[in-house]
């Protein structure tokens, strides 16, 4: 075996381990640059779900204000958010995108939010009241008002989670 091995190798690589350590790195230099090159790219809303999750969970709190609220009156828009919702609680339109603005240590902040995947968080919003926002504290650009575990939203009061004991008399 060892009559195999090139002379013209410097010594230190003329050694059959040495050659077996070389081919175990190459293997693994390859075996992790295939899965690297291979492997399954998140999705855009994969992406803004765990950005929603991330602020939701560290981002910092602030008060805030809604512009505006742009609506879709879309039939297909409709049919999905009837699957999640009770037909009492379908309104006519369901927000797209929630347009807001906040303040952070005197910079004002205007920005804009899709929740058309967050129907379900979003129904009867209340305008006219104030919200909260979350930031993160490093790029306070970086702003959410409503996520899956997380809303500032002011809703109205026929939302479906108020407290059990309004209801009764």
């Amino acid at each position: 075996m060892i009559s195999l091995i090139p002379n013209h190798l410097p010594l230190a690589l003329r050694s059959p381990r040495a050659l077996i350590a070389i081919g175990v790195g190459v293997a693994a230099t390859a075996g992790i640059a295939g899965y690297v090159l291979t492997r399954p790219k998140p999705t855009a809303e994969e992406i803004e779900r765990e950005r929603r999750e991330m602020l939701s969970r560290t981002g910092r709190i602030t008060d805030g204000t809604i512009m505006d609220t742009l609506v879709t009156e879309a039939q297909d828009d409709r049919a999905e958010a009837a699957e999640m919702l009770s037909q009492d609680e379908i309104s006519d339109s369901l927000p797209r995108i929630i347009l807001y603005n906040y303040r952070i240590a005197g910079v004002s902040y205007e920005c804009a939010q899709d929740v058309t995947a967050l129907a379900e968080h979003v129904h009867d919003i209340r305008t006219d009241l104030p919200i909260q926002v979350r930031y993160a504290p490093h790029n306070p650009g970086n702003s959410i008002v409503v996520a899956e575990s997380w809303s500032g939203l002011r809703l109205s009061s026929s939302h479906p989670h108020r407290s059990s004991s309004a209801g009764t008399v």
